[in-house]
């Protein structure tokens, strides 16, 4: 008899898996990466769980891009741009080339799927979102939400 909770269901199917590849606990994953939504009646759940979070890296990733490279980011990111320094773009800088990673993983993990590798991905990508990038992004996404402008400012004048 399956519950009649899909969430339940979804955990109920998780376990034997946490247990035999030793994956953070499902509540942590789902917090990082909104796992809960996943269908358990799926035959590869780790599969539909390492592509959730390859959803979410792939827009961490353009996040990162548009303000490390901002050349066709929408226009009212220019303004909050400035709040930022080379200190920020040099930390994120280094997220984007483990984010950039990661999506070259996921990309290997769909051309042939296996279980252990889409465990050990799980486990990797939840590693380094804790400890690496989660830390980072907070204090980026802060100071675009209540950072002083870094730009120098003008009175209008024309210099040169």
């Amino acid at each position: 008899m399956t519950p009649d909770n899909p969430i339940i269901e979804l955990i109920d199917k998780f376990k034997p898996l946490k247990e035999k590849y030793q994956l953070p606990e499902f509540s942590k994953l789902n917090e990082l990466f909104d796992i809960e939504d996943i269908d358990p009646e799926s035959e590869f759940i780790l599969r539909k769980i390492r592509r959730t979070i390859s959803d979410k890296i792939a827009n961490y990733l353009r996040f990162t891009e548009i303000i490390l490279n901002p050349s066709n980011a929408p226009m009212f990111f220019f303004k909050l741009l400035k709040k930022i320094d080379s200190t920020d773009k040099e930390a994120l800088g280094k997220i984007y080339e483990e984010l950039g990673s990661s999506e070259l993983k996921m990309l290997s993990l769909d051309v042939e799927y296996n279980e252990q590798n889409e465990a050990d991905f799980i486990k990797e990508s939840y590693k380094t979102f804790t400890k690496d990038i989660k830390e980072e992004f907070l204090k980026v996404i802060e100071k675009l939400n209540n950072g002083e402008d870094n730009s120098v400012k003008t009175n209008g004048s024309y210099l040169g």
